[in-house]
């Protein structure tokens, strides 16, 4: 027999015609006399009918269990009155079996594929069988038509899909890799790719001019939601476009992207804010728009103050003091407050000062509840009313740390109880981010390392304060935020090769270094490089945020968990010693470690 259709697409069009189907029983019902059968497929479920005026079909039907896998062939008929379901594409028909035939018996699944409170250790350990129920199915093909979108679109716009290896270089000063040995290559190893970074510049000198890949990408860190070992970029660069073309071109491939996979109109064009200004007001360089709390600067103002801990943080070379305002947060328990403060101790902060807002009008201990009002004089309490905008009713939280602390700390304040009090308004807020410093300071090592990447170019001109000022050079980098994720990061990249001896300089690498780790970079760049530039998107994220997922586990298909572990096939293991010994390495075994 051969199918004419999938279960989910039979609908009115289909009535009086017979069909073939072919799927998986979802489920049995036996009215007494009537046997009902949902038929499912990647498409959605069909209602099947067995009437026991048909024997040998009925017979078969009775045999039916959850899941076991079938071909029918039946007459489409209307639904009977008042038995019709919305819901659902065949809602309106019904099929009348005429033959049925098992294609395979199924054994009792460990779940029932529609319940929905399955835990996920559960889910991945049967994964093939989660990947049945309706929402993975769903979320699938969904992130399908997101990655057919971005092709499309590429295409279009003349990019040239073109594959890069897998096996790579190890270039330690990143993230960790994962190394793979080297069996004809004794004590030598390649690297998974962390991103086809230098391979799609080099793709640029080679004339190419706009490449793109949908690749996979690798990464050995600690995993946590939005984080996998194994990661999936839509890897974009171009030639001879400057930093504006580049991120109209790359917003037009976000827009499609939405509107077609998902039906969704984005603003256009995506607001621009400054690093610096993201930072300022939002604590993050990843802000959620959706929230329209802002972050209030006191610094300058706590230098003077008589609060200890206050003036302190504001006197350090690197220090900040700021305000976040919750209105109407005055009504917040002092439980609430507790588990506020437990949150931003996980971001490095000592405590969570604040001030509850009783009464405006009497900035003093009067009209201000909080330990902290006592050792504030009334000049200092009045000014973070004025510059926080507080009234009454309100509660004004208080970082006052490193800067790096206060922003990351409040940062994630601000994003919580802006979730928590109903203060995100719906819908999506997509947000450029540029102006990116060149470097940050590794107060560890005491060196500079690359914010982005060694290869990104400065702004013009501050290549200039490589040597005498780098924390203030600028990078001409962007990143693409939406609804407070991070989708995508790229610049512009270095293409002379005197600025990109300047940058390895700067971040104190030798010409020896230089020659070993990137001279095939350093030979093509004397070769006539173009201008070029490029950005990555995470495709996962995007489609996590498209389906409305809590992970991204949900819209791979086979994931790891949070400790690297696929449960489905029990991945890793252990291997034998004569595979050690092909790839030349022996184990050894930590006699000392504790168990876990």
């Amino acid at each position: 027999m051969k199918r004419t259709d999938y279960c989910g697409l039979i609908d009115r069009r289909h009535l009086a015609q017979t069909v073939t189907l072919m799927g998986w029983v979802h489920r049995r019902r036996d009215h007494g006399g009537v046997i009902f059968i949902d038929l499912r497929d990647r498409e959605g479920l069909v209602q099947v009918v067995c009437d026991p005026d048909r024997a040998a079909t009925f017979a078969t039907a009775e045999k039916l269990r959850n899941e076991y896998v079938v071909s029918l062939t039946g007459l489409v008929r209307p639904r009977p009155e008042g038995m019709v379901n919305p819901n659902v594409v065949s809602g309106e028909i019904e099929v009348l079996a005429h033959e049925i035939t098992i294609l395979n018996a199924a054994l009792t699944p460990p779940f029932q594929l529609d319940d929905d409170n399955l835990s996920e250790t559960v889910r991945l350990e049967n994964r093939v069988l989660d990947l049945r129920r309706l929402p993975m199915q769903k979320n699938l093909k969904l992130r399908y038509r997101a990655a057919m979108s971005a092709r499309r679109y590429l295409d279009a716009q003349g990019f040239i899909d073109i594959e890069t290896p897998m096996l790579y270089k190890s270039t330690p000063e990143g993230a960790r890799e994962f190394l793979v040995p080297s069996r004809v290559h004794a004590g030598q190893f390649y690297a998974l790719p962390q991103s086809p970074q230098l391979f799609k510049q080099m793709l640029m000198m080679a004339g190419f001019d706009r490449y793109y890949q949908i690749v996979k990408c690798f990464r050995d860190e600690d995993l946590r939601a939005d984080r996998q070992p194994e990661f999936t970029q839509i890897d974009v660069e171009t030639s001879f476009l400057d930093e504006l073309e580049i991120r109209e071109l790359m917003e037009g491939l976000v827009r499609t992207m939405f509107a077609e996979a998902l039906g969704v109109e984005l603003p256009q064009p995506f607001p621009v804010m400054r690093f610096e200004d993201a930072i300022r007001d939002y604590g993050s360089d990843k802000p959620d728009l959706r929230i329209p709390l802002k972050l209030t600067e006191l610094t300058d103002l706590m230098r003077d103050a008589d609060f200890k801990v206050f003036r302190a943080a504001a006197e350090r070379a690197n220090g900040r003091v700021a305000a976040l305002r919750v209105p109407g947060g005055a009504t917040l328990t002092r439980k609430e407050i507790d588990d506020y403060t437990a949150f931003v101790k996980i971001y490095g902060a000592g405590g969570l000062a604040y001030i509850k807002v009783n009464d405006a009008a009497k900035p003093n201990e009067e009209g201000l509840q909080s330990p902290i009002v006592k050792f504030l004089s009334g000049d200092v309490l009045r000014a973070i009313l004025e510059r926080t905008g507080a009234a009454t009713g309100d509660l004004i939280f208080f970082g006052a740390d490193k800067a790096s602390v206060v922003n990351d700390s409040l940062g994630a304040l601000r994003a919580r109880v802006g979730h928590d009090r109903g203060f995100a308004e719906p819908g999506w807020k997509p947000l450029w981010v540029v102006d990116f410093p060149m470097f940050e300071h590794d107060d560890v090592h005491g060196t500079w390392a690359a914010r982005h990447h060694p290869f990104t170019a400065p702004k013009d001109g501050h290549e200039e304060l490589f040597t005498r000022d780098p924390g203030n050079a600028l990078a001409k980098a962007y990143d693409v935020v939406l609804n407070g994720w991070e989708i995508g990061g790229g610049s512009v990249r270095i293409h002379r090769q005197d600025v990109q001896a300047k940058v390895f300089e700067a971040l104190e690498i030798s010409p020896e270094d230089q020659r070993k780790k990137f001279g095939f970079l350093l030979d093509a760049l004397q070769y006539g490089a173009p201008p070029h530039g490029g950005i990555a998107f995470g495709l996962d994220r995007i489609v996590t945020m498209m389906a409305g997922a809590e992970s991204i586990r949900d819209v791979i298909a086979f994931p790891k968990t949070q400790r690297g572990q696929d449960l489905l096939i029990d991945a890793p293991t252990p291997v034998t010693e004569q595979q050690l010994r092909d790839l030349h390495i022996r184990v050894r075994s930590n006699e000392t470690a504790k168990p876990a």
